[in-house]
């Protein structure tokens, strides 16, 4: 599959997004202000105002966009979780492939700003959204985005077949994300840059039941000690600790104080890339 990018600036500060690759991630919480305290005492981010409303903004490292965070309406009943978006050519196609493949598409597509989103649930239930339109300069693994995203599934080849089909993984047509299938998990890469591992049971193995699919975020840190610390005291949980393989630093598994799941790690993308999904 030919991967030459195709990012065309249309402004200060936004670009065309490459089609089907990750382009953003969300935080949906009950407490806007609370999550804007929690992740400010742990990774050190400062906020803006959105372009949506007073109930979004955009998160900052180091004056940088890292993510996005919104209050969920009270009128819904959403998760309180971390949610990666891909970018899309047309929402409404993506949507439609989305349905004609047995998952569901929660909301929308919608109208937000210049462009369109929509939440969906893939076939085992892990949740992921699209998004049609600009995005901010903005790219896993690069600056301050997230160094990683990964799917925690049942079966990851299968899974791999879903989203190829859905995002034009698989097309032959230029520009797009590569992914192949190394060590039982699958990657996907954007001009040979790593930016998602989807992990699960190989390809002979039987699915794990008691696994529960989520897409998780994985954020580089400096002192994971110091990071996990200062969750707990923020009033989250360390859910996980572990080694990354080959002796390269040490990763976390975290929940907020309403409970959303990320990743933190001092290795570097490449590393968690190569680390054994056993030790999860």
């Amino acid at each position: 599959m030919t991967t030459a990018e195709h990012r065309t600036p249309v402004g200060s500060g936004h670009i065309v997004p490459v089609h089907g690759a990750p382009c953003w991630v969300h935080l949906m919480s009950r407490n806007l202000r609370a999550a804007q305290d929690f992740y400010a005492d742990v990774l050190g981010w400062r906020f803006r105002q959105g372009s949506l409303g007073d109930e979004f903004c955009v998160a900052l490292d180091g004056g940088r966009p890292v993510a996005g965070m919104a209050q969920l309406s009270d009128r819904l009943r959403g998760a309180v979780a971390w949610t990666p978006y891909f970018a899309v050519d047309s929402a409404d196609d993506v949507a439609g492939r989305v349905r004609e493949r047995g998952a569901t598409v929660a909301v929308g597509p919608l109208e937000f700003g210049t462009g369109r989103a929509a939440l969906a649930a893939d076939r085992d239930g892990a949740v992921f959204g699209f998004w049609e339109g600009q995005t901010l300069r903005w790219s896993v693994g690069h600056g301050s985005a997230p160094v990683f995203l990964e799917l925690r599934t049942r079966d990851a080849f299968a899974a791999a077949i879903f989203y190829a089909e859905v995002f034009d993984w698989a097309t032959t047509e230029p520009g797009g994300c590569d992914v192949t299938y190394e060590h039982d998990q699958v990657i996907v890469r954007q001009e040979q840059h790593l930016v998602a591992a989807l992990r699960g049971g190989g390809v002979e193995e039987a699915p794990d039941p008691q696994m529960r699919p989520r897409w998780h975020v994985h954020f580089r840190v400096r002192d994971l000690e110091a990071v996990t610390a200062a969750a707990v005291a923020a009033g989250g949980a360390v859910r996980s600790t572990a080694p990354v393989a080959g002796g390269s630093g040490h990763r976390a598994v975290i929940s907020d104080h309403e409970g959303a799941l990320f990743t933190v790690s001092e290795a570097t993308q490449e590393q968690e890339a190569a680390a054994d999904s056993g030790s999860r």
